[in-house]
């Protein structure tokens, strides 16, 4: 870093940082240059994988160096900075109302004139306006921060920025050196850290960054330059202390919360990007975390950046690290400039800031006395038109100077090291010079996959719950259908035995709900700027559930299969264990759909119980295909236990051979069971007589095939049973992937 760096704050606040004291490994030069230009991350890397050797260890302590940074007043000239200018930006939602019916009698409402105007207005839709013809700039290597009360609209202009409202909705117009910023580019060029810290509780400082350097930095940069990059963004970050430190949730102690955010930070800063947005990155912070965070972005801005963000209510130490304020009430703007100017500003509204007094606590306490006028805040907003335009003529050269075309600019800024994931591949235009995408998609699959399963290795016990409860309900099932006969309670109890196991694989099933629920707001703000593609994230998780299932399967089939007695030796375990894999799969598959559309655990449970309620039910257990009435029908062959319910019928039946019942077995499910078996034999005689064939007591009457056909299950074989649910797996997969598609577009309508 530059001297400038080193000397914007006051010593005292820089001995409480630390990430200025000793622990560090490098030291900068400082410069003679006036205007100081912070090194860029990549700068700072070819400087730093130097002093790192490849094969060092993790322990092993790095020389102390000296950071030669001269370069930094000759790489770029300062006379082409980037700025991001947004004039008139508008924005409103419509609010719907209910209007009661009293209201619609009183003498000043005009919206009800008679009963039938009551009955069509009883809900009204109003707008509000949330944003209201606001404007400004951002440059480089500046912070500008945007303050107001809550509701005042600070977290609606940073959204309007960053391109997370919808085109149609939002009017004017946000532009990059003087170039509408398209949403294609601004998701490679620019990074939004969102106020809550969503990583992940059991990776550490250091796997968190180094896996967002995965995603984020290109292929053809080495694995041990991307482990420099991250910790030399560790150094940058403060977090050297805490980097084998894993960041923790309400059950796993981890990092503090001003550690979170600064990793927070990271994650989405490792690839360097030109312009950053934080919506309230002090939110929650004691006054020496929040200083120690904005004073990371002032260094992030110095090397090279636009940073802007809103904060609610900052000190004064922190007033003197930004670099532009935005005042917003009601959605309007009430000041616009540098924080030196706000004594000035209020002095010429009349209402001067005392000595010794907080700048900002003083113009945010006036802005909320003059909002209960609604003429107040009138006359605030005009005053600050007038102020701004007095202001402009008399720095009208200021903005006149020389500037680089938007491509230019993005070109000398990857060339300094910046943007490290968008290398020029292309100079047919401006969105085809950057990649979409650092990294290709079976890349990007590696790294979900490590992610999530070096995550899932640190909490064992979610995993050995459903191994648990599939153990139990094994052994329950083993136990209580033990050496089932070939006799007709036999059959009947294999009915029972195998509609249960088949529904019980499904409902264990129901433990994936929350997964990807916990994970939702970091994949929406991980795909949101493109670190990786959603088909990467489903293909991934997709591939490392088989191995689990496979294990499930192979627990579960070989509990109950011999202890049962289930026909059909080797052969018929295996199609029996492929069944039970299919339909985990199946059930997987569909859970994990209905967590992509429903955002709620407990609604999520809800709605998986009853479906698969729904499933049992339709299946052919209950109620054969033939007495199921037409019009529900359809959802006989929607249902997810049909198929491995009758494919597993279908393994232990499908014997033209096997007897079930014998001759005076016939009566064992009728009143006549009671009755000695020698009136029994006498009534076979007489059936015999009557029907002219002769049945005794070991003629087989009903077959294997016979219980099939009882049963309806003719239509589909039990090979075909198998594959259609296989398919239903890869359905819902696919369906899972368009839910992320379509829900996850995080933009504001």
């Amino acid at each position: 870093m530059s001297s400038a760096v080193t000397t914007s704050a006051p010593k005292i606040a820089d001995d409480k940082l630390s990430f200025l004291n000793q622990t560090q490994t490098m030291e900068l030069k400082p410069l003679s240059c006036k205007r100081s230009i912070s090194p860029t991350l990549g700068e700072l890397l070819m400087r730093v994988e130097d002093a790192q050797s490849d094969t060092s260890g993790p322990n092993t302590p790095r020389p102390h160096r000296v950071l030669d940074v001269s370069y930094a007043c000759s790489s770029v000239s300062s006379s082409y900075p980037f700025v991001l200018s947004f004039k008139n930006l508008t924005y409103s939602v419509k609010v719907r109302q209910k209007m009661s019916f009293s209201s619609c009698f009183s003498r000043n409402n005009k919206s009800c004139h008679n009963l039938e105007a009551v009955e069509s207005n009883k809900i009204s839709i109003n707008t509000k306006v949330l944003l209201n013809d606001i404007s400004g700039e951002a440059r480089e290597g500046e912070i500008m921060a945007v303050l107001g009360a809550s509701g005042s609209g600070k977290s609606t202009l940073i959204d309007a920025l960053a391109d997370r409202i919808s085109k149609e909705s939002l009017k004017g117009s946000v532009t990059l050196n003087g170039e509408v910023l398209e949403s294609s580019l601004s998701k490679v060029i620019s990074a939004y850290v969102m106020q809550d810290d969503l990583l992940f509780p059991m990776l550490s400082v250091e796997e968190t960054l180094m896996f967002s350097a995965e995603f984020r930095l290109p292929r053809s940069l080495s694995k041990s330059k991307k482990k420099a990059r991250v910790q030399a963004l560790i150094d940058q970050l403060g977090l050297r202390n805490a980097a084998k430190t894993v960041i923790g949730d309400e059950g796993h102690r981890g990092v503090s919360g001003g550690e979170r955010r600064r990793v927070s930070i990271g994650i989405d800063i490792i690839h360097d990007p030109i312009v950053l947005f934080l919506d309230e990155p002090t939110s929650g912070l004691d006054s020496t975390s929040a200083f120690m965070v904005v004073k990371v972005l002032q260094r992030i801005a110095q090397s090279g950046s636009i940073v802007i963000m809103s904060i609610h209510q900052p000190s004064s130490r922190i007033i003197s690290l930004l670099d532009r304020l935005i005042f917003l009430s009601h959605g309007q703007t009430v000041f616009s400039g540098s924080p030196t100017s706000l004594p000035h500003f209020f002095a010429e509204f009349g209402h001067p800031i005392p000595e010794n007094e907080n700048r900002t606590e003083f113009a945010l306490d006036l802005i909320r006395e003059l909002e209960e006028d609604p003429e107040g805040i009138k006359n605030f907003v005009e005053f600050n038109k007038s102020w701004q335009a007095k202001k402009n003529q008399t720095n009208s050269d200021f903005h006149n100077g020389p500037k680089l075309s938007l491509k230019d600019a993005i070109s000398a800024s990857i060339s300094r090291g910046k943007l490290v994931s968008g290398a020029p591949n292309s100079t047919s235009g401006l969105t085809s010079s950057v990649p979409t995408f650092a990294n290709p998609c079976w890349i990007e699959m590696i790294v979900v996959a490590k992610r999530s399963m070096t995550n899932s290795s640190r909490m064992p016990e979610l995993f050995g719950i459903r191994l648990g409860a599939v153990i139990v309900t094994g052994i329950i099932l083993a136990t209580m259908f033990w050496r089932l006969d070939n006799s007709p309670r036999g059959a009947q109890e294999r009915l029972g035995f195998f509609a249960f196991a088949m529904s019980t694989t499904f409902y264990t099933c129901a433990e994936a709900i929350p997964v990807f629920l916990q994970e939702r707001y970091i994949f929406m703000r991980e795909t949101a700027y493109n670190a990786y593609r959603r088909s990467s994230y489903v293909l991934a998780h997709s591939i490392i559930s088989i191995p689990s299932l496979i294990f499930l399967s192979f627990t579960f089939a070989a509990i109950t299969f011999w202890a049962v007695g289930l026909a059909g030796g080797l052969q018929g375990f295996f199609f029996f264990l492929f069944t039970i894999f299919a339909s985990f799969w199946a059930g997987s598959s569909f859970v994990t759909f209905l967590s992509g559309v429903v955002t709620h655990v407990m609604l999520g449970y809800t709605v998986v119980v009853a479906i698969l309620a729904y499933f049992l039910l339709f299946s052919g257990f209950f109620i054969t295909r033939d007495r199921i009435p037409v019009y529900w029908l359809w959802f006989h062959y929607l249902s997810l236990v049909k198929y491995p319910y009758e494919g597993v019928l279908q393994n232990e039946f499908d014997d033209p051979v096997k007897c079930f019942v014998r001759g005076v077995q016939m009566f064992d499910n009728t009143p006549l069971r009671l009755v000695p078996d020698t009136v029994k034999v006498n009534l076979l005689k007489s059936i015999s007589t009557t029907l002219g064939m002769n049945i005794t007591s070991t003629t087989c009457v009903t077959t294997g095939s016979d219980i099939l056909k009882q049963q309806g299950i003719t239509d589909i074989s039990k090979w075909n049973c198998l594959w259609i649910t296989l398919a239903w797996g890869f359905f819902f997969r696919i369906l899972f992937y368009f839910s992320l598609l379509l829900g996850s577009k995080n933009k504001r309508r």
